[in-house]
């Protein structure tokens, strides 16, 4: 028998100045768990963030959480930090285009 858990995506609710995103946490021999994080619509307005990121991003703020509490979280709401903004983007950055036809830098004749 495997102790792994399983993150599932739930949805997100618009509100005034936030995105909430909900994730159920199950684990075996365990109720299903469930958690909220929250972004500030300003990491969107800002282009801090897009929109299809969000959920990957929280998915791994609460893997995280899970990792470091032994999976069992003393809260079930976390709200994403602009230090977890900029890590993300750090580690998501878009690729460099690999375009076959773009010009080529030759040193000079």
């Amino acid at each position: 028998m495997s102790n792994e858990i399983v993150v599932q995506f739930g949805g997100f609710k618009a509100s005034g100045s936030v995105r909430e995103y909900t994730f159920t946490v199950r684990e075996q021999a365990s109720e299903p768990r469930e958690f909220t994080l929250s972004i500030a619509n300003d990491a969107f307005d800002k282009h801090l963030l897009r929109f299809q990121d969000a959920p990957d991003l929280c998915s791994l703020k609460l893997r995280r959480e899970l990792a470091t509490s032994s999976n069992h979280p003393p809260k079930s709401h976390f709200n994403i930090t602009a230090a977890d903004l900029e890590d993300y983007r750090g580690t998501h950055a878009p690729r460099p285009s690999k375009n076959p036809f773009s010009r080529k830098n030759t040193p000079d004749q």
